[in-house]
């Protein structure tokens, strides 16, 4: 029995913020959540954390991720999607992307996410096994997306090999706690009508989400009606792919009638805002879906278009532009930002009964934050400064699953050294 004792607790849901509260974990689960007094007196024997000056609340959920892209951060910058796509990291992957680029990057990935509070990421790759087993050897909880193209590259030779390839994963890790599964169609421009369908029904059938990019920029719907007759969104419809299992990644070109046919379909929409703008793939109506009724969470896509899995500057961001596009300086308020990158992200992946809030059954995923610092002084709202102030270095410890993986901004879990090693050696094969 662990009783933390915090300055403030956040819990989510309900939308309040706790003071003079404890929060109690009993090995993977949060117990209880009770006056400090009271915490005290009923859980005597219980080992206390005492975090005199820090926040308490959910871990954060990354919504899109490519983990093992962190291998590739920096490799090539200031490109439009489609040229930073085909002429830099298509190749370089096709030449480097194995089972060990992907373990060792989605390490590095994770040691980068644990230390800014970032808990569960909604990852999308190849080499599935690789993301899951560096997920659990980190004891990090991560949702595997199994990417699906209609070409060849090193790991299949079409749509029949990678969904082979991600059928054989989703059995091998079948029943881990830590680990979950999605199909991932990479994008309506690479993939076909009857892979969408055939991706429809295995989803159903082994009862898995999908993760796919929509809309991400005006090319792509350009194109589809070009190739189509149809914006993506309604070939998508046309096929079935649209349902409350759908995560859609980016999601920027929208109009209002996609964005209510989003909401009829239960649709999850993953928000990408610094990729979004460091591509220059446009500005996501973030403002009009949370309004619609969607279902909204953060991402922080790869390293490689990001630069960095940095869920606080995404929060920040994601809260001003929906000011900014909107007009509109009440759109997306501090609360809603972070139910955003919690509990809706939580949702989204379909573990919002396991993570996402901290209530008494779930599982104890949760991060402090210590805001004695200037920059988070004087503290009037320490919702706000989570969203508006704080930055990810002020994360100072982390559990995921009740188990302590970051404590006084040291990793617990994973072997830094090594990690920077395995990361040198393939800075230097890739450079050359």
């Amino acid at each position: 029995m662990h009783i933390l004792l915090p300055r403030w607790i956040i819990p989510i849901q309900p939308r309040l913020v706790l003071e003079a509260h404890a929060l109690i974990i009993d090995g993977p689960r949060i117990v209880d959540l009770l006056p400090a007094s009271a915490a005290l007196a009923r859980y005597p024997e219980a080992t206390i954390t005492r975090l005199p000056q820090h926040a308490l609340l959910p871990g954060l959920v990354n919504l899109h991720a490519h983990s093992a892209m962190t291998l590739l951060r920096g490799y090539a910058d200031d490109l439009a999607l489609m040229t930073w796509l085909n002429d830099h990291i298509w190749p370089a992957e096709g030449k480097h992307v194995s089972d060990e680029f992907v373990f060792d990057g989605t390490l590095l990935a994770i040691a980068e996410m644990i230390a800014g509070g970032t808990t569960c990421a909604n990852d999308m790759y190849f080499h599935h096994g690789a993301v899951a087993r560096a997920a659990l050897a980190s004891d990090f909880r991560m949702m595997v997306g199994c990417s699906i193209l209609e070409f060849p590259t090193p790991y299949a030779a079409n749509a029949d090999g990678y969904i082979g390839k991600a059928l054989a994963c989703i059995d091998e890790f079948r029943g881990e706690d830590l680990v979950g599964f999605t199909l991932a169609p990479h994008a309506p421009y690479t993939v076909s009508d009857d892979t969408f369908r055939r991706v429809v029904t295995l989803a159903d059938e082994l009862e898995v989400g999908i993760h796919c990019h929509i809309h991400e920029t005006q090319d792509e719907v350009t194109g589809s009606l070009k190739e189509h007759g149809v914006r993506p969104l309604a070939r998508l419809a046309g096929l079935g792919v649209l349902g409350g299992n759908l995560i859609a990644a980016h999601m920027v070109h929208t109009t209002d009638d996609e964005l209510a046919l989003l909401a009829r379909n239960g649709v999850n929409v993953a928000h990408n805002p610094a990729s979004n703008l460091k591509l220059a793939s446009g500005f996501a109506r973030i403002a009009e879906q949370l309004a619609a009724g969607i279902n909204v969470g953060i991402g922080t896509d790869g390293a490689a278009s990001n630069n960095k899995l940095d869920l606080f500057a995404e929060l920040r961001l994601a809260a001003l532009l929906a000011k900014g596009a909107s007009g509109n300086a009440e759109a997306l308020p501090a609360w809603q930002a972070l139910e955003m990158a919690t509990l809706n992200g939580a949702r989204a992946l379909g573990w919002d009964d396991r993570i996402g809030s901290l209530e008494a059954g779930k599982q104890a995923d949760l991060i402090a934050v210590d805001l004695s610092a200037a920059g988070t002084q004087p503290c009037y709202d320490p919702v706000s400064h989570l969203v508006y102030a704080a930055d990810r270095s002020q994360v100072s410890h982390v559990w995921i699953a009740g188990r302590a993986v970051y404590a006084e901004h040291r990793h617990l879990s994973l072997d830094l050294a090594d990690i920077q090693q395995r990361t040198r050696r393939w800075h230097d094969r890739i450079r050359t």
